[in-house]
């Protein structure tokens, strides 16, 4: 009956002491792999189950997150080619969310489709990261999202309080430079992974990052108190990223912002006064020209 008691007490300590160190994500992992034909789809199997456990398992901050602190986000990889048996190339789309404060809402912080993925992976093998030089493309492209996923959660919760995980990304991409694969290099585009972190960093995109903050801490947060005064302050923090257009009309970064919020601007100001509607309206047309059609309901109140 003691070594019951000691077993217990054991059991008890391991499970309280992960409870209260818990890996900061909660991430969804899916592999589609419907493109491809004819294959072993134990294989796909294999590489979700490793995707999933390198994500989730490994820490990524010295931070202490309860179990229930953990950000929800998804990862859907979807293999559009097999090169060879170990070669693959996809697209990884990438999403975050978290929850507004005094509700049952999850409002979504990140939501990026990143067509520039490819990678090798041996079923057998462990996935391997260095965080002080490039390893393979399949775990660096990871940690260079979980990096970006915690960013953003933490931009939202404290003024740029991102800094240092948009530079562990960083650090990420100047890893990547010999890489053969595409995504990492600014003369590829405009619109990668370089460009992502560099444009989150750059003086000039200061104002999204204040609005990240005022829009969720001081905006969405407050509206279990009050609607009118937090759909209030969501309109002044979104009028803050006018700087950033005209400085760069149609810039990368202000895509990726609203690709996760456009949304939840429609539902939120459909309910708003006529003046408010008018002027988000005029704000958002300028803007962001994406989604003019989205933006329409908001004055036609469905």
């Amino acid at each position: 009956m003691r070594n019951l008691i000691k077993i217990f007490l054991f059991v008890s300590v391991v499970s309280s002491t992960l409870s209260i160190h818990s890996q900061e994500l909660n991430c969804n992992v899916q592999i589609n792999s419907s493109q491809i034909q004819g294959s072993d789809k134990s294989v796909f199997d294999a590489m979700q189950k490793a995707i999933f456990e390198f994500v989730n398992n490994r820490k990524w901050t010295n931070n202490v997150f309860k179990n229930s602190e953990r950000i929800e986000c998804s990862i859907l990889i979807n293999i559009t080619e097999q090169v060879s048996t170990n070669h693959f190339k996809a697209t990884i789309q990438v999403q975050s969310r978290r929850p507004v404060y005094g509700t049952s809402y999850n409002t979504t912080l990140f939501n990026h489709l990143d067509k520039d993925f490819e990678f090798k992976f041996n079923e057998f093998d462990p996935l391997e990261y260095s965080e002080t030089s490039y390893l393979s493309n399949l775990t660096s492209v990871l940690s260079y999202y979980a990096n970006i996923i915690l960013a953003m959660d933490y931009d939202s919760f404290s003024m740029k309080g991102g800094n240092k995980y948009l530079q562990n990304a960083q650090t990420i991409v100047n890893n990547a430079q010999s890489a053969q694969e595409a995504g990492w290099k600014a003369f590829e585009g405009d619109r990668n992974r370089y460009w992502l972190v560099d444009n989150l960093l750059h003086q000039n995109y200061i104002p999204l990052r204040e609005c990240m903050y005022k829009y969720h801490r001081l905006g969405f947060d407050m509206m279990s108190k009050d609607v009118t005064i937090g759909r209030s302050v969501v309109f002044s923090s979104l009028q803050g990223l006018e700087k950033v257009y005209e400085r760069k009309p149609g810039s990368f970064s202000l895509q990726i912002f609203f690709n996760a919020k456009s949304s939840e601007i429609v539902d939120l100001f459909i309910d708003g006064t006529t003046k408010e509607k008018a002027e988000i309206t005029n704000l958002l047309t300028k803007i962001d020209a994406n989604n003019l059609a989205k933006y329409d309901k908001i004055a036609k109140g469905k």
